[in-house]
């Protein structure tokens, strides 16, 4: 069993604006720097995503390609920090900021959760390239900060680079559907939530709509909190918190 560094409990305390208090209609993107601000004036928590450039810096960004966000098209990981940090977000003059940059903005401020995009992009076997860079950053921030990832290869990677910075898998159900890519055993298996003691895991970051699952169950069982993902409604964020310790919303004042 690898020890567990404890969830601080302002992540218990504050709901945590997914990708920051984005909304693009207003012309605030997810995970900019606007929507960081927007989030710490609200008084909520962040969640934001990383990526990797092509010269091994970890970009604040959800996908594995430009092409919804930006004007620009193809891989993120094809592209150098430099290059990235040139390209707007939306029709606005925000552009996509470095793990350095959000940290700088955020100070300390509220508490961030960290997503680790899954770098093999099949849940397999990574680099360390990426969880190794956000560990260094993380490890020099004076801020209350947690690292997760879907990929279990990516938390172990976290585990190893930093032990101290508390750690979790984002989790699901792992349905078909969604998922199909995966082999149906290695499905199950990430299903069944029971790695998160060889992972030294202090949490997990669970979609909402599986919060009654059994596997669920037994993380509460452990004593590790539940965090749900991603709630969009008044009436969603009543039905989670009957389970989850906290929430990740967007699209509404949670």
């Amino acid at each position: 069993m690898s020890p567990r560094p404890a969830l601080p409990a302002v992540f218990l305390a504050l709901p945590l604006a997914h990708r920051g208090l984005h909304d693009r209609a207003a012309g605030v993107i997810e995970n900019s720097r606007v929507a960081f601000e927007a989030a710490i004036r609200g008084g909520y928590g962040i969640e934001l995503d990383l990526q990797l450039s092509a010269d091994g810096e970890a970009m604040v960004f959800h996908d594995d390609d430009l092409d919804r966000l930006t004007e620009a098209e193809g891989p993120v990981g094809l592209r150098s920090a430099t290059e990235l940090g040139e390209i707007r977000l939306g029709e606005g003059d925000e552009t996509i900021p470095t793990l350095t940059e959000v940290l700088s903005l955020v100070a300390g401020r509220v508490p961030l959760l960290v997503e680790i995009k899954d770098q093999s992009r099949a849940m397999a076997s990574v680099d360390g390239r990426l969880e190794r860079r956000a560990a260094a950053l993380l490890s020099a921030y004076d801020g209350p900060a947690a690292l997760m990832s879907f990929n279990p290869h990516s938390v172990t990677e976290c585990r190893g680079a930093a032990p101290e910075i508390p750690r979790g898998r984002t989790t699901c159900a792992f349905a078909e559907g969604p998922w199909g890519r995966l082999p149906a055993a290695r499905r199950a298996a990430l299903a069944r939530l029971d790695d998160l003691d060889a992972l030294g895991c202090s949490f997990i970051s669970h979609q909402h709509d599986d919060l009654r699952s059994d596997a669920v169950a037994k993380v509460k069982a452990s004593g590790r909190p539940v965090l749900a993902w991603t709630i969009r409604s008044r009436e969603e964020e009543e039905a989670a918190r009957a389970v989850a310790d906290n929430i990740t919303f967007e699209g509404y004042a949670a």
